[in-house]
């Protein structure tokens, strides 16, 4: 059974539609719901079994809503913007609560939020928003470890006995998945500049196809 890309049929093509309400994005939403619910686990209850929990059903969800989508072509234009948005939520938010509650330290926090923050300002600058790009198979193998090994930390903390076989596990997961991480953004931030210097050339092309036209 594929992982990636699972619920792709054979030839499909499938067109991302205008929908706003659909099963996937309304999945993809539980997901944004569950990132506060686990931050008030650890922090405000210290009951980190049930944030293991949580975060186990968040990265279901993130597959989930993929399979659905494609599936039963049900891809929509607003989905292609939400569920990168809400895996960037998750992990962020994830590792700022990890770094507060001494269980994960400050340099993972800034892997994940300083490329994230230079993609979002050129996003800003070059396309005021969303530059619509589709995600990766890098991007998606390390939002997996991350959302694998980031629970496998919090296990490794309610076994005890550190350092133990689950936080080694842990560590190699979130490991590879900085380092995916860290590629993902190198090969995101090309993407950008290429997709903006055609734009550029098609909108010069435009104006001079007008000009010849006068």
């Amino acid at each position: 059974m594929r992982l990636i890309g699972a619920g792709t049929r054979p030839g499909q093509q499938p067109a991302a539609s205008r929908r706003i309400i659909t099963v996937p994005n309304v999945i993809t939403v539980v997901r944004f719901l569950g990132v506060p619910l686990f931050v008030w686990l650890v922090l405000a209850q210290h009951q980190y079994g049930w944030a293991v929990l949580v975060l186990a059903l968040m990265a279901g969800t993130d597959w989930i809503d993929g399979y659905v989508a494609r599936r039963f072509n049900q891809a929509s234009e607003l989905g292609r913007v939400l569920d990168p948005l809400a895996d960037r939520v998750a992990l962020v938010t994830v590792a700022v609560t990890l770094v507060l509650a001494g269980v994960a330290p400050w340099w993972l926090l800034a892997a994940l939020v300083v490329p994230d923050a230079v993609l979002a300002t050129v996003s800003v600058i070059f396309f005021r928003w969303h530059p619509d790009l589709p995600v990766s198979t890098i991007g998606k193998v390390r939002t997996a470890a991350l959302l694998v090994g980031t629970p496998l930390l919090l296990l490794a903390k309610v076994v005890g006995h550190e350092p133990n076989a689950l936080g080694v596990a842990a560590w190699v997961l979130l490991a590879i998945g900085v380092l995916g991480h860290l590629v993902a953004a190198y090969n995101y931030f090309w993407a950008m500049v290429h997709k903006h210097q055609d734009q550029r050339n098609q909108q010069d092309q435009q104006g001079r196809n007008l000009g010849a036209g006068l």
